[in-house]
């Protein structure tokens, strides 16, 4: 599956209508956020996590999402479980995302 590129407007009800949504806020300033975008395409294309929704919103352009970006810095992460936020956080390294979207598949079978 591919990276959706998302808006503030959308991001409600395609996490109501998806069970298993991560989102990573980005920047255009931000260099992690472009040093981890290649890994966040491949974990999109990979079959393990198939059942996940893969968005990504420009928190710069998205007045929501930028001021709880705003609150903690890019590349922020949040990961939703039928259109509930389980958790978020800034992860840095491709490993931590990893974690992350295990943790999205585990968290609620």
């Amino acid at each position: 599956m591919a990276i959706q590129t998302s808006s503030d407007n959308e991001l409600r009800s395609i996490i109501f209508a998806k069970d298993r949504v991560i989102v990573m806020f980005v920047d255009d300033n931000c260099q992690i956020c472009k040093a981890l975008a290649p890994a966040y395409k491949k974990f999109s294309e990979n079959p393990t996590y198939q059942d996940i929704t893969f968005l990504q919103l420009d928190s710069s352009e998205n007045p929501v999402s930028s001021q709880e970006v705003k609150l903690s810095g890019t590349p922020f992460f949040a990961i939703y479980y039928k259109g509930t936020l389980r958790d978020c956080a800034l992860l840095s390294t491709e490993e931590k995302v990893r974690k992350y979207l295990d943790k999205l598949l585990v968290c609620c079978d």
